[in-house]
């Protein structure tokens, strides 16, 4: 009985404490409830009826949310992220490309002396900059807009009609030959001009050290406006050449042949520099800074990956990667066996040859790398750089005076490239990228007879007479008209001073000529340095 007491007396006080929480409870609740409801009654007439339609979209927006099933990305969607993707790839290739000219600067100054140096800096930084605006005005037209066989008629100032990405037959515009990439029009120009921008920088370094800046420019303009853009039209415009069968995947002939046959008429017209040539006999005139020289082939070779992998103009991995590969093991032959060359047939094994082999090897691949199995990359490469060693030596003895071997390196070696398709490509089927009409036939060396390396020749020799007869024209009238050559005296006193008025190592020893050093500024004894030096 006194536990049931407990228990009545334990469950009353409970029930008092609990009727006491919930009488707090509700009062507040009250409270709360009679403050929204006072604020609702201080509301217009008009504000009150939105409040029940407010609580009905709430209601059924939440039940849209929960009821609705999720959808998966859309077919559209996909394409989209392929175009981004696609155009993310050429974009950093084209900059890679792009970066390749301060690869071409270190390269050009650090194999030229040092009393030059601005002048190479200058031509090289100057020439992509009118690359650019005359590849935009007419060098793209040219080459990749509508016409006919040999150039085009369509898509001056990248203005007319155009629906990139879209491709194939769903392209509508004035540059159907690209219509095969599924990027916007702009990157389609940008990765171009990058390419348009190295033929003219090729001829550079082989007119260097005594070329008027101002004839260089215009020989620049006219170069990657008018001339490049017809013969490229003829390989990558959908041109004759396309049409016979002939296959150049990434330029070494349409960016690299193009650029070394204007550079070797350049040199001829300009002569030899002073002192080059004593009693008939070449003679060394020394680069002033090998590490520099050493700098501007790594980045070329760090370029070349843009060059040739980005020249899929898409982001396909198995191409890409195998292309990547088959540039880097030529690049690596070349290196190695003009070494090795360079030790047997001069004696030493010379850096500058090292840099040259390993850019011979690199020029080499540019045109088969897509069409070639990783032997024949090797190869490839390695004849590359053993030609590039004695093409140099028999050039210069030839009277022709190229400082930095441009001729060699970018137009044999770009010969030597385009034959190899002819000889070494596999034959479509082997690459999911390189179907039937996608890429030459078999090599010669592949069980595919001679056809292919006909189509090759034919092409090597159409557009080295049309870049040849264009670069005499355009280096005669500007010879006859302002005179192509620097004077003896400037020539002496470096390019630095007589074209820009500034040196590049201003306050350091500089030096006198060929063979020797003087203080900055004195050029006293430069009479002494012999060597012919044509009339203007």
């Amino acid at each position: 009985m006194r536990m049931q007491v407990k228990h009545k007396k334990r469950w009353k006080l409970k029930n008092r404490r609990q009727s006491t929480h919930w009488s707090t409870y509700n009062s507040r609740s009250e409270n709360i409830f009679q403050k929204i409801s006072n604020g609702i009654k201080g509301l217009a007439p008009s504000w009150q009826a939105c409040i029940p339609i407010a609580c009905l979209i709430v209601l059924f927006s939440g039940y849209a949310a929960v009821a609705q099933t999720p959808k998966g990305p859309s077919q559209e969607d996909f394409d989209n992220l392929k175009v981004a993707v696609d155009t993310l790839w050429v974009s950093v290739a084209a900059f890679l490309v792009i970066f390749m000219n301060a690869g071409f600067g270190m390269l050009e100054t650090g194999f030229c002396r040092q009393k030059n140096a601005v002048n190479i800096l200058s031509k090289n930084l100057i020439v992509f900059a009118l690359a650019t605006i005359a590849f935009w005005v007419l060098g793209f037209a040219l080459m990749f807009g509508d016409g006919n066989d040999y150039f085009g008629l369509s898509g001056f100032f990248l203005q007319g009609a155009d629906n990139s990405p879209a491709t194939g037959d769903a392209y509508k515009g004035v540059f159907g030959a690209l219509n095969w990439t599924g990027i916007p029009l702009s990157a389609k120009f940008l990765f171009q001009v990058a390419f348009a921008g190295t033929a003219a920088t090729i001829v550079s370094g082989a007119v260097a050290e005594r070329i008027k800046f101002v004839d260089f420019l215009i020989f620049s303009v006219l170069l990657v406006g008018i001339s490049y853009g017809i013969t490229g039209h003829w390989v990558w415009g959908g041109g004759w050449l396309t049409e016979m069968g002939f296959w150049d995947f990434a330029g070494s002939t349409v960016v690299h042949s193009v650029g070394g046959w204007a550079a070797l008429v350049g040199a001829i017209f300009l002569g030899a520099r002073t002192g080059k040539y004593q009693n008939g006999e070449p003679t060394a005139l020394p680069g002033h800074n090998m590490a520099l020289a050493t700098l501007g082939c790594l980045i070329l070779w760090l370029g070349w990956f843009g060059f040739n992998p980005g020249s899929t103009m898409g982001a396909d991995g198995p191409a890409i990667a195998h292309i990547a590969l088959t540039t880097n093991l030529a690049a690596a032959a070349g290196g190695i066996a003009a070494t090795f060359t360079a030790w047997a047939y001069l004696g030493k094994p010379d850096l500058s040859m090292i840099i040259n082999g390993i850019l011979a090897g690199l020029v080499g691949i540019t045109a088969p790398c897509a069409y070639v199995n990783f032997f024949s990359a090797v190869i490839i490469g390695l004849l590359a750089g053993v030609i590039v060693v004695f093409s140099v030596t028999f050039i210069e003895r030839m009277g022709v005076d190229d400082p930095v071997g441009a001729t060699s390196v970018h137009l044999v070696c770009g010969i030597w490239g385009t034959l190899a398709v002819g000889l070494f490509a596999v034959g479509p089927g082997i690459y999911s990228w390189y179907g039937d009409g996608a890429g030459p036939t078999k090599g010669l060396l592949f069980g595919g007879g001679f056809g292919q390396l006909w189509f090759q020749i034919i092409g090597i020799v159409a557009v080295g007479v049309f870049t040849v007869a264009f670069s005499a024209i355009v280096w005669s009238l500007l010879k006859s008209t302002l005179g192509i050559r620097v004077s003896r005296q400037e020539e002496l006193e470096g390019l630095d001073i007589g074209e820009h008025g500034m040196e590049a190592y201003s306050g350091f020893v500089t030096e006198a000529s060929s063979g020797g050093f003087m203080e900055s500024g004195s050029v006293d004894d430069m009479s002494s340095e012999t060597g012919d030096v044509p009339t203007i």
